[in-house]
Parts: C-alpha cells; structure tokens; sequence
C-alpha cells in the first residue's frame, strides 16, 4: 500500500500515449482542463507529454507549457517521456516530477523506434542518470521495458532478455522500473510468469505494468500482473493510443475500465468513477471523430455497485 492509503495507483498516460497517436491536436487549454478534471475525478499521477522533436509530433509541441500548468495542480505528480539526454535535459528544467525513458527490448523495434540497439539505449540511460544527479534535481528516473512479451517486427521475445535489460538499467541507476505489452501479444500466464521473475530481479523497483488491449485481453493481463503483485498501472481515458508498429491496435487499457476493475473487487484507487466518465465525456467531445475504446462508459456502473455505494 503506497502512502496515500491507496492499494492500486493508475497513472493516466492519455495526453501523451494517447494524444500522440492521433491526428488531432488537443489546444493547450483543453490539456490543463482534462488534468484538472482527472485530478478532481482521484488520479494523482499523470503523464502530461513528451520531451521530443515538435516535428515528429506536433501533438506534443507545448509539453513545456502543460507541465508548468499540471505542477501547479496541488497533490499531482506530474511525468513526462523522454527519448534521450536532451529530451531529459528538458525534462529536467521544466520541473516535472518524473521522466520515463522507453527502451525496447525488441532489437529491430528499437532501431525502427529510436534508432538505437537496445544496450545504446542503456548507456544513454546512465547518461540521464549523471545529468539529474549533476544538476541537482528531484527527478524521478523510471524505465519502461517495451516490447517485454513480444513485437510485431521481431516476433518472440526471450524472457531472459527483458530480465537481463531490467538488472541492465538498475545497475544504471534509474529509480523504477516497468513492462510494457507494446503490441497487445501478452497473455495472463505470460504476464504472471514475466512479472514474478522480473520481481525476483528488481524488487520493489520493478514499479508499473503497461497493457494494451489490442487483442481483448487486457484487463485479464491488468487482472493478472496485479496478482504478480503490480499495484501501479498505466492506463489512457476512453483507450486512446497505441504504437504505429502495431497494425490494427485499439489502444491501451481504456482509464474508466481499470478503474472499475479494481472497484469492482473492492480494490482501492482513489477514483471516482463518476467523475471520471464525466470527464471521459468531455474528452469524447474533444477528440470527436477519433476512435475511442472502452466498455464501461457504454454500460454505466451495476445497481449492485450503486448499492454497495
């Protein structure tokens, strides 16, 4: 249970997972609103943008601007992604809180998607490392394995080469540590076998799962690296996002539905799931004609939930 009394945190990756990986660009203003209103709806934890080239993704043009906003939001922490030293760099001088460096553990996913092996990534990363500590900064350097159950350009990816890339970043250094299913390829028994290894490795530091839902599962893998012992998931509102690497995907596991999951166990988040179909609502009406995914806000919440409510 982290310190908040929470036994389940969900950071909401949308407005960088998500927005990047659709055509429309969401005005900065619209950005503020949507963290404010996911903060006032439980969320603590945000991914509010990317530290990269405005060329490559214009989405993300004003994410100097968004975490400015988001840090002035009382009780948020606030992460960005970053691709590199420089992106860190960045990072760093706007003052978010944390910063989360992709390293794939799909060789040729690597090269496509930052066109690094995946052990240059590494070295980059202990570079990341000796520039937060040389400047002084609080920033909290995570690690997102990507690719971890397997990718659509290598295909299988050997277990034994995500561990040996999770020992690889804690020996430099970062502070936490998470598996990502990039491409939608992981099963429950995959995830409950990669995590618990993946905990034998790192520990408490061994901090997040990342799933997306391309192939209906999931939930079931959300489901089955929480009984791995994982207490903190990414998660994006109405499953916006995914990776252009993967043909077809729908996304990553939708906020709403995370959310309701674990409420529906009696598991603690924080979230108020009315409060947070609202906001879905608001984004819908943002982000119209843009696919959007998820089931509860379809259904609403049971009368059995209402009742124990």
């Amino acid at each position: 249970m982290d310190a908040s009394g929470r036994t389940v945190v969900i950071r909401e990756v949308g407005l960088r997972d998500g927005l990047q990986s659709i055509a429309k660009t969401l005005a900065t203003g619209r950005k503020l609103e949507w963290i404010r209103g996911a903060r006032d709806a439980g969320l603590r934890e945000i991914e509010v943008g990317s530290f990269v080239p405005p060329k490559l993704l214009p989405q993300l043009a004003d994410t100097a601007e968004v975490v400015a906003g988001a840090t002035a939001v009382d009780g948020l922490t606030v992460s960005v992604l970053v691709p590199n030293p420089k992106g860190a760099e960045r990072a760093i001088a706007s003052g978010a809180h944390s910063m989360l460096v992709p390293l794939s553990a799909s060789r040729l996913h690597s090269l496509a998607n930052l066109r690094k092996a995946p052990d240059e990534v590494v070295r980059e990363i202990a570079t990341i490392r000796a520039m937060r500590d040389a400047a002084g900064s609080a920033c909290e350097l995570e690690v997102g394995i990507s690719t971890a159950f397997g990718c659509t350009m290598q295909g299988r990816v050997a277990p034994d080469e995500v561990l040996r890339l999770v020992r690889a970043v804690l020996d430099a250094g970062v502070d936490r540590v998470g598996l990502a299913d990039t491409v939608g390829y992981a099963d429950p028994r995959a995830v409950r076998e990669l995590f618990a290894r993946a905990f034998d490795v790192a520990g408490a530091r061994l901090a997040c799962g990342h799933f997306h839902d391309t192939r209906g599962l999931g939930l079931a893998n959300v489901y089955a690296a929480w009984q791995a012992g994982v207490r903190r998931f990414d998660a994006s509102l109405a499953g916006i996002g995914g990776c252009p690497y993967a043909p077809g995907a729908s996304g990553n596991v939708a906020t709403e539905d995370v959310a309701y999951l674990f409420a529906s166990m009696g598991v603690a988040t924080g979230v108020d799931l009315d409060a947070l179909l609202a906001l879905r609502a608001k984004v819908a009406q943002w982000l119209d004609g843009e696919p959007l995914h998820g089931a509860v806000w379809r259904a609403g919440l049971p009368k059995t939930m209402r009742e124990a409510v």
